[in-house]
């Protein structure tokens, strides 16, 4: 189960630096050149974007790697990559496969309670 949730939480903190590029230069473009009627429009906190851009797939991509030898600290990192991205950007068409990937590598990584070493991770 670390195993997987490894994976799942690299590729889906990899989806999610596309989505942070996104949301980070959509509202830079806003900012320098204003909104345009029908098009382009600021969202409610830019600042949160523009954080949770960089901050939540860091953490993905960090508790992906670290889910196979401590799989409480990855775990806990991947749902709350999962939990910032659906707070900053919510569930849509580009979001749902990073917040489902790492949200599933979170709890695959919180599951393996029992390591296939006989050394405890908790």
């Amino acid at each position: 189960m670390r195993s997987a949730a490894m994976v799942l939480g690299v590729i889906g903190g990899c989806l999610a630096v596309l989505v942070g590029f996104f949301s980070y230069g959509y509202t830079e473009v806003v900012d320098r050149f204003g909104e345009v009627e029908g098009l382009l429009h600021q969202v409610r906190d830019p600042s949160l974007v523009r954080v949770a851009s960089f901050v939540a797939p860091i953490m993905a991509i960090a508790g992906g790697a670290m889910a196979k030898m401590r799989a409480l600290w990855g775990g806990v990192l991947l749902f709350v990559s999962a939990g910032l991205m659906y707070y900053a950007f919510g569930f849509g068409v580009f979001t749902m496969f990073p917040i489902g990937m790492t949200g599933l590598a979170g709890l695959l990584a919180l599951a393996a309670g029992k390591p296939d070493e006989p050394k405890s991770h908790f």
